[in-house]
């Protein structure tokens, strides 16, 4: 921790210090927000491949002749359905159905399972974790100071991770073990922007060298900002923006996730909003002009949770909760940024496909590109 901020700064400080990266506080870290500018960053990752340090992400093991069976009992997706080297979505709730967090976990052995949380959410989640675990032969431990992460996502992506492998990389929604440039790495197939590219999990001593590796080879430095306007252009959730506590995952749009007859913390009151059909939405839409912002109001009774200018699409584009009868696609919404009506219009999710300019016409179901959130 730093001493003059207090703030938790990753290995990889330094090396953000020597890439010009601008520092801002998240979630108790010290993290890069950008580099070289948001832009630039942004479409680095949609056209070659950008490395983002998200160490701060949390870890949590489960291991235990019934490490399965817990967390069947605990996330809100089968579990069992999961082989090893198996990755999957889901989210964790309360016993209300509200949502404390989404999450990904990574199949390691039969008994063994990693679990990566949100930053801002590791040591709640890991509380409601050891507290569900009474009467669970399985053993719950901290893992967040053992691993340090970097994703590297965008259509190179692969080229230049592969380039350091000692064998070829995993599948999308698999992790496997792999020597990169002799350190030893866990790599997994997800991501949070809509590009193909894997996750990294490193030691700590080890991402430095790893980090230099991949600048080496053309991967662009990307900052938070950067993976915010990414993930929201293909309409992936953030926690704390479009996921919270007082909300359920039918009316996020994560049904699809969300598997009541395995008999997880939550499921009945998810299931009874699922038959009665949820009062309000999570849409998203895009502007005639301008950018919305989390907590505009919408007219009608909604809010904002996310907004930006999409660098891909070049206007203003977001996503918001609003009553049920508002969500068709092609709804017209007005927006209320800063005292101005603003005029949306309702569309599917994703946003952005990868021919620019054109707006996606089918529905997301699966998220299959989502990995570690923040």
């Amino acid at each position: 921790m730093s001493s003059s901020e207090t703030l938790y700064r990753t290995s990889l400080y330094e090396r953000h210090q020597r890439a010009g990266a601008k520092l801002v506080p998240f979630a108790g870290w010290e993290m890069p927000v950008q580099y070289a500018g948001v832009k630039e960053e942004h479409l680095a990752v949609r056209q070659s491949a950008g490395v983002f340090d998200v160490s701060h992400m949390g870890e949590i093991e489960t291991e235990g002749p019934q490490a399965t069976e817990f967390l069947q009992h605990l996330l809100s997706n089968d579990v069992s359905k999961v082989a090893v080297g198996g990755a999957q979505y889901s989210l964790l709730c309360r016993p209300d159905g509200g949502v404390i967090d989404d999450l990904f976990s990574y199949r390691l052995g039969p008994d063994s399972w990693l679990t990566v949380t949100n930053a801002s959410n590791h040591t709640k989640d890991l509380a409601w974790f050891r507290e569900q675990a009474q009467g669970y032969d399985v053993a719950v431990r901290d893992a967040a100071s053992n691993w340090a992460m970097l994703a590297v996502q965008g259509p190179l992506a692969r080229e230049i991770v592969g380039a350091l492998a000692d064998s070829p990389l995993p599948p999308r929604m698999t992790i496997q073990r792999r020597r990169l440039a002799s350190i030893d790495a866990l790599v997994a197939g997800t991501g949070y922007t809509g590009e193909d590219g894997v996750e990294l999990l490193v030691a700590p001593d080890d991402a430095p060298r790893l980090w230099d590796e991949l600048l080496r080879r053309g991967a662009v430095p990307t900052g938070l900002a950067a993976r915010d306007t990414l993930r929201l252009e293909v309409g992936f959730h953030l926690y704390g923006n479009d996921l919270m506590e007082e909300r359920g995952p039918i009316e996020a749009g994560l049904g699809w996730a969300v598997k009541e007859d395995t008999g997880f913390i939550g499921c009945e009151p998810i299931a009874a909003v699922r038959a009665a059909g949820p009062k309000e939405k999570l849409v998203a839409f895009t502007l005639d002009s301008g950018i919305a912002r989390q907590g505009n109001p919408i007219a009608g009774g909604g809010v904002v949770t996310s907004g930006t200018m999409s660098p891909s699409l070049g206007f203003g584009i977001g996503m918001g909760y609003v009553p049920a009868e508002q969500a068709d696609v092609g709804t017209q919404l007005e927006i209320d940024v800063r005292g101005r009506p603003r005029t949306a219009t309702v569309v599917k999710r994703p946003i952005y496909v990868k021919d620019p300019g054109t707006i996606q016409t089918t529905a997301n179901t699966n998220d299959p590109n989502k990995g570690m959130v923040e």
